[in-house]
């Protein structure tokens, strides 16, 4: 499987670039770097590949870049022509990073946030859509308010069509807990994953926005204590091998593996 990252990388991130490039390289993982994007996050504004690996690109106007357009890329005017890939268009206002699909691509989770997104749309009728789009079961999960993005990949990612790896819950009524109870309500299993909250705009003990191949976990790790039990944990779950990637820099601006990639034309 190939990935993409943003030719903007190596330039804002340079220790960050190389490290994760370095790691990527020795685990033969293919990889290239995107010209003409405006900032890092390309799971965001790329288009979504669904199971059967149609690519859908949602209209990218999300709430939070309002006031800041020069950091919004437009994928089909920015990025569509150059690439020239085979696209389906949706006006649908979604970011990529709010869509989290299982394995075969059998569910997706997005959070509510879809809905404050698009409220020309009544809630049904957008899920409905949103199912037909991306061929496969629409669920919901509950976006924090307090979050910026609002998007699903720091919340939950799928570890199997059936069970799905959750932010360990702080406490027994916290909002992680919510979470895991709606990924329960949708008749799917949900795992306890480690996970530190930082506050503000930083992504720092995010471990779930790990970046995953078919041989290889590349887990997200920050330099703090907790990160030895994330790589034990992910040890333990997967079935595949866990290198761990220090990105620490990158998740203090919000994101972090899963953000700053896009599976690639020939994945």
């Amino acid at each position: 499987m190939a990935f993409c990252f943003s030719a903007l990388l190596p330039t804002l991130y340079p220790t960050d670039a190389e490290t994760l490039f370095t790691t990527l390289a020795a685990h033969d993982v293919p990889y290239a770097l995107l010209e003409g994007t405006r900032d890092v996050w390309l799971r965001d504004f790329m288009p979504v590949r669904t199971g059967s690996g149609k690519l859908v690109s949602f209209r990218y106007e999300p709430c939070y870049l309002k006031n800041d357009p020069v950091l919004r890329t437009d994928f089909r005017k920015d990025l569509a022509p150059q690439l020239g890939l085979p696209v389906t268009y949706s006006n649908i206002n979604l970011d990529g990073g709010n869509v989290v699909f299982s394995p075969s691509g059998a569910h997706v989770l997005i959070s509510d946030r879809v809905f404050s997104e698009n409220p020309e749309y009544p809630s049904a009728a957008l899920v409905h859509e949103l199912s037909e789009l991306l061929e496969t079961e629409v669920l919901i999960i509950p976006s924090l308010k307090s979050d910026m993005t609002g998007h699903a990949d720091g919340m939950a990612r799928f570890l199997d069509d059936r069970t799905v790896l959750c932010n360990r819950p702080l406490s027994s009524c916290g909002f992680e807990q919510q979470v895991k109870r709606a990924v329960q309500d949708c008749g799917l299993d949900a795992v306890d994953f480690p996970f530190v909250p930082t506050g503000g705009v930083s992504a720092v003990g995010c471990y779930l926005n790990y970046l995953e191949t078919e041989r290889v976990v590349s887990l997200p790790v920050f330099g703090i204590e907790q990160d030895a039990e994330a790589e034990t944990s992910a040890q333990q779950l997967f079935s595949k091998e866990i290198v761990p990637v220090n990105i620490r820099e990158i998740a203090q601006q919000g994101g972090c593996l899963n953000c700053i990639s896009w599976e690639g034309p020939h994945a």
